[in-house]
């Protein structure tokens, strides 16, 4: 019975490509190319990238995944150590499209007249409390003189300026209006996007432009980040089947890939 590593070389032998070509399109670095098919599978990784690794590698010379990974098992290997930071150099690319405002059928809202049965209703109580006291009726009329004394002050106050200002001025100028206060305008809130995890997977994602790492973590199933969305990002996971991305301004990107790769999402406002 060949082993793991003799069935790798043989499919890749007879689809005439070299370990330099399988890497390019596995975007899998060579020399572990060579220890999976030399039967050396200590990469210096954690178990949950080398079966990831064996599983890709698979794929590309259409062998039986699954069964490459049972055996792999059964050489006393499993997934249960720590994951170990991944660099860089271990992923792929995805591309990466923006669906149309039609393909957000997954997003269901509940309809306008169950929101409204929802609302709990309001209903009038009767209560027995004694009514308010009434106000002084000679307080209030004392009141009312002494705001009509001060409405009368300002309007006499007013008419003096005004006939003053005509008699200096040799003509009744019309009074120009006040400039009206400048309305402060908030700034537009940044974008954003927001990964959504279907199942646990690790990602990291860090600006085209200057490297800068906004978020790397690892999500469960269902959890939910938030995060800015300067311009063009890079987006790196080690399932991509596991994320889905949605942005700020209503688009939802469709990843579209399985396994180690790395996605460029646009800048925002980009078709």
């Amino acid at each position: 019975m060949q082993t793991i590593g003799e069935r790798l070389e043989d499919a890749r032998k007879q689809k005439g490509i070299s370990i330099r070509e399988s890497a390019e399109a596995t975007k899998i670095r060579g020399e572990y190319l060579q220890k999976f098919e030399s039967n050396h599978f200590d990469l210096g990784l954690s178990e949950i990238y080398v079966r990831g690794f064996l599983r890709t590698y698979a794929n590309f010379l259409k062998l039986p995944a699954e069964r490459i990974l049972n055996d792999y098992a059964s050489l006393g290997h499993n997934d249960s150590s720590r994951p170990r930071q991944p660099s860089r150099e271990i992923y792929g690319r995805m591309d990466v499209s923006v669906a149309s405002a039609g393909e957000r059928g997954d997003r269901s809202s509940a309809p306008a007249a169950e929101q409204s049965r929802a609302q709990p209703k309001q209903s009038r109580s009767r209560t027995n409390l004694p009514a308010a006291p009434l106000l002084d009726p000679a307080l209030v009329l004392k009141i009312g003189k002494i705001s009509a004394g001060v409405l009368v002050a300002i309007l006499v106050i007013w008419g003096a300026k005004s006939i003053i200002g005509g008699i200096a001025g040799g003509s009744a100028d019309t009074a120009k209006p006040a400039p009206l206060p400048t309305v402060a305008t908030q700034p537009a809130a940044e974008p954003t996007i927001t990964i959504i995890a279907i199942d646990a997977v690790r990602l990291k994602v860090a600006t085209v432009a200057d490297g800068r790492v906004l978020l790397d973590a690892t999500l469960s199933r269902g959890q939910s980040q938030v995060v800015p969305w300067p311009g063009q990002l890079y987006i790196t996971a080690t399932a991509g089947e596991n994320v889905k991305i949605e942005s700020s301004t209503g688009k939802r990107f469709v990843t579209g890939f399985t396994g180690y790769n790395r996605a460029m999402i646009p800048a925002p406002g980009s078709p």
